[in-house]
């Protein structure tokens, strides 16, 4: 997207350009950005692994990701004129796990970290445009425009790229210091700013990620098989979740964290200061039997501005019935499974009664220990 011409641009040559760089990056700071670098507009190198992955299939029913492969590789054909991107990350924990720990709650519905609270999609774009007013106060107006996992941007590329951590075996960004547990944002500018460099990798011969994901979606280090990975089937896939994949799906209903909270690194990682990541409506401790009994307004309304709109009320009532089914045995989640039979649609109904049985045959189970 390009301004309009008779914006009058800035003038870096004017100033020592590192120092542009320094209070550019005190600024975001100041936002509460946790990290801030300057990219270089290319992402050429990123090109050859996507089509790879594509290649193998991996992205399931994401055909989107096959789309504008010439502008992911070349940031300059998505916003022309752009000369540096200000990439930024955010903190979204706002307790600390305990490192290398699974919580073990079959009755909760575990929700991922990054969406019990606000949307980040919007806190992200809303600080972007913000740190773009004041570079413009302080040093005259120029091109920019921001994202936040908006748009075809190999964000993740970018950020590594210009040091701001090294992709991790379970294909997420780490950062020595602060882990995993953040999002990324990018600010598209026309300033001409000095890059950052990279850094080094330090997963070493560690595979924890690979051998503690549910599902076995890493199916080899740095590659992430989606057909399989929970975060894909609780948010992204609509349709009826393959059987062989609903145990191990456990009572995680929307998105996954495992890889992340048995990385090593993740001891390191940082609490959030920003209150929008804080959880809405109990979504860090409700139970699975109360979400069930949320009806659709309920659910609207306690999903205003939050990421698990994304995956809509049927799809949220699937994962909910699959987490119900691997729950341990109870005649109140038989009872409440049977009250909603046949309210849903089709594919809910597969799950439901999928769930109904697993329930009957925990029962058995419960039955011959106690006898």
């Amino acid at each position: 997207m390009n301004l309009s011409p008779s914006l009058h641009k800035i003038q870096v040559d004017q100033y020592d350009p590192e120092e542009v760089k320094v209070w550019i990056k005190n600024q975001a700071l100041a936002l509460g950005f946790s990290d801030c670098v300057i990219a270089r507009p290319n992402a050429q190198e990123e090109l050859l692994r996507l089509k790879e992955y594509l290649e193998r299939g991996y992205h399931a029913d994401m055909d989107y990701l096959a789309e504008n492969l010439d502008k992911r590789a070349d940031p300059t054909l998505l916003v022309p004129n752009t000369k540096s991107i200000i990439c930024v990350r955010m903190n979204y924990l706002v307790t600390t796990p305990k490192p290398r720990t699974i919580p073990d709650l079959p009755n909760s519905g575990i929700i991922a970290r990054y969406a019990r609270g606000r949307d980040y999609h919007k806190v992200m774009r809303g600080r972007l445009k913000i740190l773009a007013t004041k570079i413009k106060e302080k040093y005259g107006d120029f091109e920019s425009r921001p994202f936040a996992d908006s748009a075809p941007i190999f964000e993740k590329s970018l950020a590594e790229n210009a040091g701001m951590g090294w992709t991790g075996k379970h294909t997420l960004l780490i950062h020595k210091k602060s882990g995993s547990f953040f999002v990324l944002g990018e600010l598209f500018t026309s300033l001409e700013l000095p890059f950052d460099s990279p850094t080094t990798k330090h997963c070493g011969s560690c595979t924890a990620c690979l051998d503690i994901c549910p599902t076995q979606a890493i199916v080899e280090p740095y590659m992430l098989d989606a057909r399989k990975c929970i975060a894909y089937l609780t948010i992204e896939y609509k349709g009826i979740i393959p059987e062989e994949l609903r145990k191990p799906i456990g009572n995680r209903i929307f998105g996954c964290d495992d890889c992340q909270l048995i990385c090593p690194w993740n001891s390191f990682a940082q609490k959030t200061e920003i209150e929008d990541f804080y959880p809405r409506h109990d979504l860090d401790r409700l139970t699975l039997l109360e979400l069930w009994q949320w009806n659709e307004e309920t659910f609207l309304k306690n999903t205003e501005g939050s990421p698990i709109r994304r995956t809509g009320y049927q799809s949220f009532k699937r994962n909910i019935a699959i987490g119900l089914g691997n729950a341990p045995f109870s005649p109140e989640i038989l009872t409440e499974l049977e009250v909603q039979r046949n309210k849903h649609d089709d594919i809910v109904q597969v799950h439901i009664d999928w769930a109904i049985q697993q329930q009957h045959e925990n029962s058995l189970k419960f039955t011959n220990k106690n006898v």
